[in-house]
Protein backbone atom coordinates (compact mmCIF):
# COMPACT_ATOMS: atom_id res chain seq x y z
CA UNK A 1 0.00 0.00 0.00
CA UNK A 2 3.03 2.31 0.58
CA UNK A 3 4.62 1.88 -2.54
CA UNK A 4 1.38 2.84 -4.51
CA UNK A 5 1.13 5.99 -2.92
CA UNK A 6 4.93 6.83 -3.32
CA UNK A 7 4.82 5.48 -7.06
CA UNK A 8 1.66 7.86 -7.18
CA UNK A 9 3.54 10.95 -5.71
CA UNK A 10 6.50 10.50 -7.98
CA UNK A 11 4.03 10.49 -10.89
CA UNK A 12 2.75 14.14 -9.61
CA UNK A 13 5.84 15.15 -8.96
CA UNK A 14 7.33 17.83 -11.81
CA UNK A 15 10.60 16.88 -13.20
CA UNK A 16 12.66 20.40 -13.44
CA UNK A 17 15.57 18.49 -16.10
CA UNK A 18 12.80 17.35 -18.66
CA UNK A 19 13.82 18.98 -22.07
CA UNK A 20 12.12 21.97 -23.36
CA UNK A 21 10.19 22.21 -27.08
CA UNK A 22 12.49 23.88 -29.70
CA UNK A 23 11.77 27.76 -29.88
CA UNK A 24 10.35 29.03 -33.57
CA UNK A 25 12.55 32.72 -32.85
CA UNK A 26 15.26 32.00 -35.37
CA UNK A 27 13.16 31.31 -37.72
CA UNK A 28 10.62 34.03 -37.82
CA UNK A 29 14.41 35.86 -37.66
CA UNK A 30 15.73 34.27 -40.42
CA UNK A 31 12.53 35.01 -42.79
CA UNK A 32 12.53 38.68 -42.07
CA UNK A 33 16.22 38.87 -42.80
CA UNK A 34 15.66 37.38 -46.20
CA UNK A 35 12.59 39.33 -46.84
CA UNK A 36 14.17 42.39 -46.02
CA UNK A 37 17.62 41.29 -48.37
CA UNK A 38 15.12 40.20 -51.09
CA UNK A 39 13.24 43.96 -51.03
CA UNK A 40 16.27 45.73 -51.34
CA UNK A 41 17.84 43.50 -54.22
CA UNK A 42 14.42 44.55 -56.20
CA UNK A 43 15.08 48.25 -54.94
CA UNK A 44 18.49 48.00 -56.05
CA UNK A 45 17.74 46.63 -59.26
CA UNK A 46 14.91 48.95 -59.86
CA UNK A 47 17.22 51.94 -59.06
CA UNK A 48 20.43 51.35 -60.07
CA UNK A 49 20.09 49.42 -62.86
CA UNK A 50 21.75 50.60 -66.52
CA UNK A 51 20.91 54.90 -67.37
CA UNK A 52 21.35 55.62 -70.88
CA UNK A 53 22.22 59.18 -71.44
CA UNK A 54 20.03 60.68 -74.12
CA UNK A 55 18.93 63.68 -75.73
CA UNK A 56 15.25 65.05 -76.51
CA UNK A 57 13.08 66.60 -78.88
CA UNK A 58 9.46 68.07 -78.67
CA UNK A 59 6.79 66.71 -81.85
CA UNK A 60 5.83 69.96 -83.30
CA UNK A 61 2.29 70.24 -85.03
CA UNK A 62 2.36 70.98 -88.61
CA UNK A 63 2.87 74.07 -89.41
CA UNK A 64 4.67 75.44 -86.28
CA UNK A 65 7.77 75.15 -87.71
CA UNK A 66 6.49 77.05 -90.88
CA UNK A 67 7.80 80.80 -90.27
CA UNK A 68 4.49 83.12 -91.44
CA UNK A 69 7.04 85.98 -92.55
CA UNK A 70 11.18 85.89 -93.22
CA UNK A 71 13.62 88.04 -92.07
CA UNK A 72 15.25 90.28 -94.20
CA UNK A 73 17.55 92.12 -92.28
CA UNK A 74 18.81 92.50 -88.53
CA UNK A 75 19.55 95.49 -85.70
CA UNK A 76 20.76 95.82 -82.28
CA UNK A 77 19.83 98.49 -80.30
CA UNK A 78 18.43 99.28 -77.00
CA UNK A 79 15.15 99.82 -75.07
CA UNK A 80 14.28 103.07 -74.83
CA UNK A 81 11.55 105.11 -72.93
CA UNK A 82 9.22 107.63 -75.14
CA UNK A 83 8.33 109.56 -71.81
CA UNK A 84 10.55 109.63 -69.26
CA UNK A 85 11.01 112.81 -66.54
CA UNK A 86 13.43 113.49 -63.75
CA UNK A 87 11.57 115.14 -61.36
CA UNK A 88 12.52 118.42 -59.62
CA UNK A 89 10.81 120.82 -57.54
CA UNK A 90 10.09 124.29 -59.59
CA UNK A 91 11.93 126.14 -56.30
CA UNK A 92 14.91 125.87 -54.22
CA UNK A 93 14.68 124.69 -50.67
CA UNK A 94 15.74 121.74 -48.51
CA UNK A 95 13.57 118.15 -48.64
CA UNK A 96 11.75 117.64 -45.44
CA UNK A 97 10.23 114.32 -47.18
CA UNK A 98 11.42 111.80 -50.07
CA UNK A 99 8.60 109.58 -50.54
CA UNK A 100 9.73 107.35 -53.25
CA UNK A 101 11.77 104.05 -53.67
CA UNK A 102 13.32 102.87 -57.02
CA UNK A 103 10.98 99.87 -58.20
CA UNK A 104 7.68 101.91 -56.98
CA UNK A 105 4.98 102.49 -59.55
CA UNK A 106 3.41 105.81 -58.99
CA UNK A 107 0.33 107.55 -60.35
CA UNK A 108 0.00 110.92 -62.03
CA UNK A 109 -0.15 114.02 -59.51
CA UNK A 110 0.96 111.59 -56.50
CA UNK A 111 3.39 113.20 -53.92
CA UNK A 112 6.75 112.21 -54.66
CA UNK A 113 8.48 114.69 -51.97
CA UNK A 114 8.00 117.75 -49.71
CA UNK A 115 10.28 120.94 -49.44
CA UNK A 116 10.29 122.39 -45.89
CA UNK A 117 7.49 125.28 -46.17
CA UNK A 118 8.06 127.61 -42.99
CA UNK A 119 8.85 130.64 -45.31
CA UNK A 120 6.32 130.01 -47.81
CA UNK A 121 3.37 129.03 -45.21
CA UNK A 122 4.18 132.56 -43.41
CA UNK A 123 3.64 134.55 -47.01
CA UNK A 124 0.43 132.52 -47.49
CA UNK A 125 -0.83 133.63 -44.10
CA UNK A 126 0.43 137.36 -44.51
CA UNK A 127 -1.28 137.36 -47.80
CA UNK A 128 -4.44 136.09 -46.21
CA UNK A 129 -4.07 139.09 -43.39
CA UNK A 130 -3.71 141.50 -46.38
CA UNK A 131 -7.10 140.31 -47.98
CA UNK A 132 -8.59 140.33 -45.08
CA UNK A 133 -7.38 144.05 -44.00
CA UNK A 134 -8.40 145.03 -47.59
CA UNK A 135 -11.94 143.99 -46.98
CA UNK A 136 -12.83 145.27 -43.78
CA UNK A 137 -11.36 148.71 -45.85
CA UNK A 138 -14.12 148.55 -48.45
CA UNK A 139 -16.82 147.69 -45.87
CA UNK A 140 -15.77 150.62 -43.81
CA UNK A 141 -15.84 152.98 -46.90
CA UNK A 142 -18.81 151.30 -48.47
CA UNK A 143 -20.80 152.65 -44.87
CA UNK A 144 -19.04 156.12 -44.93
CA UNK A 145 -20.62 156.41 -48.31
CA UNK A 146 -24.19 155.19 -47.46
CA UNK A 147 -23.82 157.84 -44.94
CA UNK A 148 -22.43 160.69 -47.01
CA UNK A 149 -25.74 160.29 -49.53
CA UNK A 150 -28.08 160.42 -47.19
CA UNK A 151 -26.56 163.51 -45.79
CA UNK A 152 -26.81 164.88 -49.31
CA UNK A 153 -30.29 163.75 -49.61
CA UNK A 154 -31.18 165.97 -46.86
CA UNK A 155 -28.65 168.81 -48.37
CA UNK A 156 -30.71 168.59 -51.43
CA UNK A 157 -34.44 168.48 -49.36
CA UNK A 158 -33.39 171.59 -47.63
CA UNK A 159 -32.27 173.78 -50.09
CA UNK A 160 -35.00 173.60 -51.76
CA UNK A 161 -36.92 175.14 -48.48
CA UNK A 162 -34.23 177.69 -48.48
CA UNK A 163 -32.88 175.90 -45.07
CA UNK A 164 -28.96 175.66 -46.08
CA UNK A 165 -27.10 177.31 -48.63
CA UNK A 166 -25.93 176.06 -51.67
CA UNK A 167 -22.26 175.13 -50.59
CA UNK A 168 -23.42 173.09 -48.05
CA UNK A 169 -25.16 171.16 -51.00
CA UNK A 170 -22.21 171.25 -53.13
CA UNK A 171 -19.57 170.07 -50.01
CA UNK A 172 -22.26 166.59 -49.54
CA UNK A 173 -21.98 166.25 -53.27
CA UNK A 174 -18.25 166.45 -52.96
CA UNK A 175 -17.72 164.21 -49.92
CA UNK A 176 -20.28 161.29 -51.49
CA UNK A 177 -18.42 161.33 -54.58
CA UNK A 178 -14.97 161.08 -53.47
CA UNK A 179 -15.71 158.11 -51.17
CA UNK A 180 -17.84 156.64 -53.95
CA UNK A 181 -13.68 156.70 -55.72
CA UNK A 182 -12.40 155.48 -52.21
CA UNK A 183 -14.38 152.61 -52.39
CA UNK A 184 -13.56 151.71 -55.86
CA UNK A 185 -9.71 152.11 -55.08
CA UNK A 186 -10.60 149.98 -52.21
CA UNK A 187 -12.23 147.20 -54.25
CA UNK A 188 -9.04 147.28 -56.22
CA UNK A 189 -6.76 146.36 -53.31
CA UNK A 190 -8.65 143.75 -52.44
CA UNK A 191 -8.29 142.20 -55.84
CA UNK A 192 -4.23 142.81 -55.58
CA UNK A 193 -4.62 141.45 -52.21
CA UNK A 194 -5.77 138.38 -53.42
CA UNK A 195 -3.75 138.31 -56.57
CA UNK A 196 -0.92 138.31 -54.02
CA UNK A 197 -2.57 135.04 -51.72
CA UNK A 198 -2.92 133.30 -54.98
CA UNK A 199 0.61 133.64 -55.69
CA UNK A 200 1.75 132.84 -52.09
CA UNK A 201 -0.25 129.67 -52.28
CA UNK A 202 1.39 128.83 -55.32
CA UNK A 203 4.75 129.49 -54.23
CA UNK A 204 3.34 126.82 -50.84
CA UNK A 205 2.33 124.68 -53.59
CA UNK A 206 5.53 124.09 -55.09
CA UNK A 207 6.93 122.86 -52.09
CA UNK A 208 5.11 119.64 -52.88
CA UNK A 209 6.51 117.37 -55.46
CA UNK A 210 3.94 115.37 -57.57
CA UNK A 211 4.50 112.86 -60.43
CA UNK A 212 3.97 114.66 -63.97
CA UNK A 213 2.86 111.31 -65.26
CA UNK A 214 1.89 107.72 -64.29
CA UNK A 215 4.74 105.25 -64.37
CA UNK A 216 7.72 103.30 -62.43
CA UNK A 217 10.49 104.99 -60.18
CA UNK A 218 13.63 104.11 -61.49
CA UNK A 219 15.97 106.51 -59.81
CA UNK A 220 16.04 108.17 -56.05
CA UNK A 221 17.66 111.37 -56.95
CA UNK A 222 18.08 112.93 -53.31
CA UNK A 223 17.28 112.04 -49.34
CA UNK A 224 15.87 114.32 -46.76
CA UNK A 225 17.93 117.34 -45.94
CA UNK A 226 19.34 117.83 -49.73
CA UNK A 227 18.92 121.14 -50.87
CA UNK A 228 17.18 120.58 -54.36
CA UNK A 229 16.90 123.65 -56.93
CA UNK A 230 15.55 123.49 -60.63
CA UNK A 231 18.85 124.83 -61.75
CA UNK A 232 21.74 123.53 -60.80
CA UNK A 233 23.75 125.60 -58.74
CA UNK A 234 27.11 124.44 -58.97
CA UNK A 235 29.42 123.34 -56.50
CA UNK A 236 27.60 119.77 -56.03
CA UNK A 237 25.56 120.38 -53.01
CA UNK A 238 22.47 121.06 -54.88
CA UNK A 239 20.57 118.31 -56.58
CA UNK A 240 18.47 118.69 -59.46
CA UNK A 241 16.17 115.95 -59.46
CA UNK A 242 14.46 114.36 -56.75
CA UNK A 243 14.07 111.09 -58.67
CA UNK A 244 13.20 109.56 -62.43
CA UNK A 245 10.08 107.96 -63.91
CA UNK A 246 9.55 106.00 -66.61
CA UNK A 247 6.23 105.40 -68.40
CA UNK A 248 6.58 101.70 -69.12
CA UNK A 249 3.79 101.38 -71.15
CA UNK A 250 5.65 103.68 -73.77
CA UNK A 251 8.80 101.15 -73.66
CA UNK A 252 10.05 100.78 -77.44
CA UNK A 253 13.29 99.77 -78.92
CA UNK A 254 15.81 102.17 -80.73
CA UNK A 255 18.16 100.11 -83.06
CA UNK A 256 20.81 101.78 -85.66
CA UNK A 257 20.35 100.39 -89.74
CA UNK A 258 23.34 100.35 -91.86
CA UNK A 259 22.12 103.06 -94.19
CA UNK A 260 23.39 100.78 -97.05
CA UNK A 261 19.85 98.58 -96.07
CA UNK A 262 17.49 101.08 -94.78
CA UNK A 263 15.87 100.99 -98.06
CA UNK A 264 14.94 97.35 -96.99
CA UNK A 265 12.86 99.37 -93.93
CA UNK A 266 9.43 100.66 -94.66
CA UNK A 267 7.31 102.40 -91.58
CA UNK A 268 4.90 100.04 -90.26
CA UNK A 269 6.78 97.04 -91.41
CA UNK A 270 6.05 93.79 -88.98
CA UNK A 271 9.30 92.49 -86.71
CA UNK A 272 10.35 90.75 -83.92
CA UNK A 273 12.57 91.76 -80.85
CA UNK A 274 14.67 89.15 -79.08
CA UNK A 275 15.95 90.50 -75.50
CA UNK A 276 19.85 89.69 -75.25
CA UNK A 277 18.81 89.18 -71.37
CA UNK A 278 16.22 86.21 -72.29
CA UNK A 279 17.52 85.25 -75.72
CA UNK A 280 14.41 82.31 -75.64
CA UNK A 281 11.50 84.85 -76.36
CA UNK A 282 10.56 86.42 -79.09
CA UNK A 283 8.10 89.71 -78.86
CA UNK A 284 6.28 90.98 -81.98
CA UNK A 285 6.97 94.57 -83.17
CA UNK A 286 6.38 96.60 -85.99
CA UNK A 287 8.48 99.58 -87.31
CA UNK A 288 7.23 102.77 -86.04
CA UNK A 289 9.05 105.43 -87.87
CA UNK A 290 12.67 105.97 -90.01
CA UNK A 291 14.05 108.80 -88.41
CA UNK A 292 15.09 111.35 -90.80
CA UNK A 293 18.63 111.35 -90.62
CA UNK A 294 22.11 109.79 -90.58
CA UNK A 295 24.91 109.63 -88.17
CA UNK A 296 27.83 110.13 -90.49
CA UNK A 297 29.99 108.65 -88.29
CA UNK A 298 28.46 105.31 -88.16
CA UNK A 299 26.84 105.72 -91.36
CA UNK A 300 23.45 104.74 -89.37
CA UNK A 301 20.38 105.49 -89.65
CA UNK A 302 17.59 105.32 -86.34
CA UNK A 303 14.67 103.01 -86.32
CA UNK A 304 12.11 103.57 -83.55
CA UNK A 305 10.79 99.66 -83.08
CA UNK A 306 7.08 99.24 -81.50
CA UNK A 307 6.50 96.38 -78.89
CA UNK A 308 3.24 94.79 -79.56
CA UNK A 309 3.18 92.87 -76.00
CA UNK A 310 3.63 94.80 -72.71
CA UNK A 311 5.29 92.61 -70.42
CA UNK A 312 7.05 93.97 -67.25
CA UNK A 313 10.59 92.27 -68.23
CA UNK A 314 11.08 94.24 -70.44
CA UNK A 315 13.48 97.43 -68.36
CA UNK A 316 14.71 100.32 -69.96
CA UNK A 317 18.47 100.10 -71.72
CA UNK A 318 18.33 96.66 -72.34
CA UNK A 319 20.10 94.86 -75.24
CA UNK A 320 18.00 94.09 -77.77
CA UNK A 321 17.91 92.67 -81.70
CA UNK A 322 15.52 92.67 -84.01
CA UNK A 323 14.53 91.04 -87.28
CA UNK A 324 12.49 92.63 -89.58
CA UNK A 325 10.27 90.70 -91.44
CA UNK A 326 8.41 90.16 -94.71
CA UNK A 327 5.07 89.18 -94.72
CA UNK A 328 4.41 86.06 -97.09
CA UNK A 329 1.68 86.71 -99.84
CA UNK A 330 -1.69 85.53 -98.90
CA UNK A 331 -2.65 82.07 -100.31
CA UNK A 332 -6.20 82.23 -101.89
CA UNK A 333 -6.86 78.95 -100.31
CA UNK A 334 -5.58 77.12 -97.00
CA UNK A 335 -5.29 73.69 -97.68
CA UNK A 336 -6.17 71.01 -94.35
CA UNK A 337 -3.38 70.49 -92.20
CA UNK A 338 -1.83 66.91 -92.23
CA UNK A 339 -2.83 64.56 -89.82
CA UNK A 340 0.34 63.03 -87.22
CA UNK A 341 3.10 65.70 -85.79
CA UNK A 342 6.52 66.06 -87.07
CA UNK A 343 9.84 64.55 -85.63
CA UNK A 344 13.40 63.95 -86.85
CA UNK A 345 13.43 61.53 -88.96
CA UNK A 346 16.41 60.16 -86.62
CA UNK A 347 13.91 59.36 -83.63
CA UNK A 348 12.24 57.32 -85.58
CA UNK A 349 13.80 53.58 -85.03
CA UNK A 350 12.83 49.98 -86.40
CA UNK A 351 11.87 47.68 -83.40
CA UNK A 352 10.93 43.86 -83.95
CA UNK A 353 9.58 45.43 -87.50
CA UNK A 354 7.55 47.60 -86.33
CA UNK A 355 8.32 51.71 -85.85
CA UNK A 356 8.30 53.11 -82.24
CA UNK A 357 9.44 56.16 -80.57
CA UNK A 358 10.91 56.30 -77.13
CA UNK A 359 8.63 58.91 -75.24
CA UNK A 360 10.28 60.66 -72.42
CA UNK A 361 8.10 60.22 -68.95
CA UNK A 362 10.47 61.24 -66.24
CA UNK A 363 13.62 58.94 -65.39
CA UNK A 364 12.56 56.37 -67.89
CA UNK A 365 11.25 55.76 -71.82
CA UNK A 366 8.01 54.16 -72.95
CA UNK A 367 8.44 52.61 -76.68
CA UNK A 368 5.30 54.00 -78.78
CA UNK A 369 4.37 52.40 -82.22
CA UNK A 370 3.39 55.15 -84.31
CA UNK A 371 3.17 55.04 -88.48
CA UNK A 372 5.54 57.04 -90.25
CA UNK A 373 4.05 59.55 -92.90
CA UNK A 374 5.53 62.43 -95.43
CA UNK A 375 8.95 63.35 -95.28
CA UNK A 376 9.64 67.17 -95.18
CA UNK A 377 13.55 67.70 -94.98
CA UNK A 378 14.90 66.35 -92.02
CA UNK A 379 11.47 65.91 -90.80
CA UNK A 380 8.99 63.19 -90.95
CA UNK A 381 5.35 63.13 -90.24
CA UNK A 382 4.28 60.41 -87.82
CA UNK A 383 0.45 59.61 -85.74
CA UNK A 384 0.56 57.76 -82.44
CA UNK A 385 1.94 61.04 -80.65
CA UNK A 386 0.44 64.04 -79.43
CA UNK A 387 1.94 67.50 -80.27
CA UNK A 388 4.71 68.60 -77.71
CA UNK A 389 5.23 65.03 -76.84
CA UNK A 390 8.95 64.78 -75.71
CA UNK A 391 11.01 61.85 -77.24
CA UNK A 392 14.45 60.62 -77.25
CA UNK A 393 16.10 62.41 -80.49
CA UNK A 394 18.25 59.44 -80.99
CA UNK A 395 17.20 56.37 -79.51
CA UNK A 396 20.27 54.05 -79.00
CA UNK A 397 20.01 50.30 -80.27
CA UNK A 398 20.62 48.81 -76.17
CA UNK A 399 17.52 51.69 -75.84
CA UNK A 400 14.46 49.31 -74.84
CA UNK A 401 11.12 50.05 -73.43
CA UNK A 402 11.39 51.14 -69.40
CA UNK A 403 15.24 51.79 -69.42
CA UNK A 404 16.60 54.45 -66.91
CA UNK A 405 17.78 57.24 -69.16
CA UNK A 406 19.81 60.77 -68.23
CA UNK A 407 18.97 63.91 -70.05
CA UNK A 408 21.55 65.60 -71.89
CA UNK A 409 21.05 68.77 -73.75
Amino acid sequence: MMENQRELLNQLRIDRNEAKPPSRAPWILALVVVAALGGAGIWWWLTSGPVLAVSRVAAMAPGANADSATAVLQATGYVTARRQATVSAQITGTLAEVLIEEGEHVEAGQVLARLIDTEQQAILTQARAQVAHAKAQVNQISAQLIQARRDLERQQDMVGRKLVSRQAVESAQTEATSLSAQLTAQQRMVDLAEAQQRSAQVQLDYTTVRAPFAGMVIAKSAQVGEIVSPLSAGGGFTRTGVGTIVDMDSLEIEVDVNETYINRVTSGMPAEAILDAYKDWTIPAHVIAIIPTADRGKATVKVRIGLDQKDARVLPDMGARVNFLEEKPAQAATPAPPKGVLLPESAIVQRDGKSVVFVIKGDRVAQTAVTPGATMGDLRMVEGIAASTEVVRQPPAELKDGTRIQLSE
